[in-house]
């Protein structure tokens, strides 16, 4: 004890006027990048960093949409140069303030909520985050016949043309960037993530028209053609949209669901872990619908199975983080400077909103009202009749967890409040090999490690007392904490590490079978990936290369004199060592994604129903052999 409160009061360094240190806008912006964009990452994860540079630009320019000028956004995005254009066609930055709007902290003109009332960005600190975190960033500003244009490098001006006569008439705001190496790593940019990020802003601003690499969206609807597009399965009826003052919603049931699923908004942000709005409306939503069946039904009941895309804009919003993805706020305005609200509370107003058209809606739809009442009386059925096994399955999944040795868990969980939560992941490997070397090279902070014991269970025809009655199931969905929704997940990242042969091809399709069956909303929200491992190691005295494809190793091979060659077959061939060069910093992950034409039943059955003769004359027709000794012999 004496010895460790020595230890403890051993000074470490020298704390004097050496030690305060200043740092310009874009130095400590490029220092503390999670501070303002959350998590870097490469590109593989819909949430990563060049996503949010591209969103913090384009809120800009949705934020005069909004304010009434410019109907029209262009956007660009030249994948093999990794360069971003965004173009607007609203009022122009003010050209005599311009640089400083896009390179010091405090300034800005959403100060003002006069200027901006409801805006998407944040103080604009945005777009100079991107500006700072950008190899190169260029802004173009355009008003009243005049023009101007500044360049940067790393945050710093490299050029500035001044106020310039322009050779167009149309105003507005141009913004270039390439997302900064140096920070961002070996980075790419995946199409899907930007494309319904573009889609999304379309839904949310009707009358907006918006060109990504010359592909035209635009939405008549709104949030009912965001649901139309994106709904999986039938309708249990047709869907219901309520637009009144700065709220709007369309909502419907499908079968097949657990729980309650939302594509929620705040001014146009996507607030994808929900927040106070969502909070609100899921309590509100089983209110009027008990209230209006005089039936004290339980809230689960009413929701499960309700896919719902919602929207309010208030003024000022507070986010729970520069990213915001999750709205802090509690009324439609801020409080006043006496700390007084007298704006009306976000609950309150939305409970009066649905009490007045959801109401009236079904008793003027009995159709809508009958189907409903037919879903909630299936799923208060299902409910009791799972409720036993699930309460004994609940139990012994808390039992294990507590000495569950396939569960190697991290310090860092995705439902706290912790800096590094977005980092937080877990991989599930076969077998006690391959999780031993991802166990010894981890990350014990954000990583986890979840070892299957061989293929678990094919779910594609089974129910949910099914998965309750099987252990390792029952673990896995324990340990990720998923049983109730999605608002308690434990990790950021659920990454399916297996083998890349035939026996790790059919484990990754049961695992997604499972999760598509019974927890779709752990893929549809982007949390699901494949953990990419190097299929050759290509080395020689000198030099060590890991390739990931044939057209790697070829090019390995080339720059290698010598070269020795290997051919990984399974994770566990790969020592301790050599992984943490494979899941960390450098990590590559395929993301598994949902396209909105994918028909999820079709595609199960087909591949994981009892259609043995059809799937393997489909096996035979595609088969692809691969020669081992030519793959190594180059």
């Amino acid at each position: 004890m004496e010895a460790e409160e020595i230890i403890s009061q051993t000074p470490t360094a020298n704390y004097d006027d050496d030690s305060i240190v200043h740092l310009e806008d874009m130095e400590h912006i490029r220092l503390r990048p999670g501070m303002y964009i959350g998590k870097l990452g490469d590109g593989s994860s819909h949430d990563d960093g060049i996503y949010v540079l591209i969103k913090e630009v384009i809120d800009n320019a949705i934020d005069e949409f909004t304010s009434g000028y410019g109907k029209k956004i262009d956007v660009s995005l030249n994948f093999a140069e990794r360069r971003v254009a965004i173009r607007d066609y609203g009022r122009g930055i003010p050209l005599g303030k311009m640089v400083e709007a896009v390179s010091k902290l405090n300034t800005g003109a959403k100060y003002d909520s006069k200027v901006f009332q409801k805006s998407v960005g944040l103080n604009g600190v945005g777009t100079k985050a991107v500006n700072a975190l950008s190899s190169y960033f260029k802004v173009q500003a355009t008003r009243d016949g005049k023009t101007r244009t500044a360049e940067f490098a790393e945050g710093k001006l490299t050029a500035d043309s001044g106020i310039v006569d322009s050779n167009t008439t149309e105003p507005g705001t141009l913004v270039e960037f390439i997302p900064d190496p140096k920070l961002f790593g070996n980075y790419h940019f995946i199409g899907e993530y930007v494309e319904r990020r573009i889609q999304n802003y379309c839904y949310l601003n009707r009358g907006l028209t918006i060109y990504y690499n010359d592909k035209r969206y635009y939405s008549k609807n709104g949030l009912l053609d965001l649901l139309d597009n994106n709904i999986e399965g039938e309708p249990l009826y047709p869907i219901i949209h309520i637009k009144d003052d700065d709220f709007e919603a369309a909502f419907t049931h499908v079968n097949g669901q657990s729980s309650d699923y939302y594509y929620s908004f705040v001014n146009g942000q996507h607030t994808t872990e929900g927040g106070t709005h969502q909070s609100a409306f899921r309590e509100d939503y089983a209110r009027v619908v008990r209230d209006f069946y005089k039936k004290d039904y339980t809230p689960d009941d009413i929701r499960q199975g309700l896919v719902c895309a919602l929207c309010v804009r208030i003024q000022e919003p507070v986010f729970e983080a520069q990213t915001k993805t999750k709205l802090g706020s509690t009324h439609l305005a801020p409080n006043n400077a006496d700390g007084t609200n007298d704006s009306p509370y976000l609950k309150t107003y939305i409970l009066d909103i649905l009490k007045r058209h959801l109401d009236n809606y079904l008793h003027i739809h009995s159709d809508t009202a009958d189907a409903l009442l037919q879903k909630i009386t299936a799923n208060e059925k299902e409910r009791k009749s799972i409720a036993g096994i699930k309460k004994i399955a609940r139990e012994a999944g808390k039992k294990a967890s507590l000495n569950n040795r396939k569960l190697r868990d991290c310090h860092v969980h995705y439902n706290s409040n912790h800096s590094r939560r977005l980092e937080s992941t877990i991989f599930i490997t076969e077998g006690d090999s391959a999780s031993g070397s991802i166990t010894k090279s981890r990350d014990v902070e954000t990583q986890a490690v979840f070892s299957l014991r061989g293929k678990p269970k094919n779910t594609y025809s089974i129910g949910k007392v099914d998965v309750y009655k099987n252990e390792e199931l029952n673990l896995l969905h324990n340990a990720l904490d998923i049983d109730d929704g999605m608002e308690n997940l434990r990790y950021n990242n659920v990454v399916i590490a297996t083998d890349a042969d035939v026996d790790g091809m059919h484990i990754r399709l049961l695992l997604l079978t499972f999760f598509l069956r019974f927890y779709p909303d752990l893929i549809r929200t982007g949390h699901v990936y494949i953990l990419q491992t190097p299929l050759f190691r290509v080395r020689n005295k000198q030099k060590t290369h890991y390739c990931y494809t044939d057209d790697e190793r070829i090019a390995a091979i080339g720059a290698t004199p010598n070269a020795e060659i290997t051919r990984f077959k399974g994770l566990g061939e790969i020592s301790p060592d050599e992984f943490k060069n494979f899941i960390g910093k450098d990590m590559r992950l395929d993301p598994v994604l949902l396209h909105k034409d994918f028909d999820t039943q079709h595609v199960l059955s087909f591949y994981m129903g009892e259609n043995t003769l059809e799937r393997r004359e489909f096996i035979m027709t595609n088969l692809k052999v691969e020669d081992d000794e030519s793959i190594v012999a180059g």
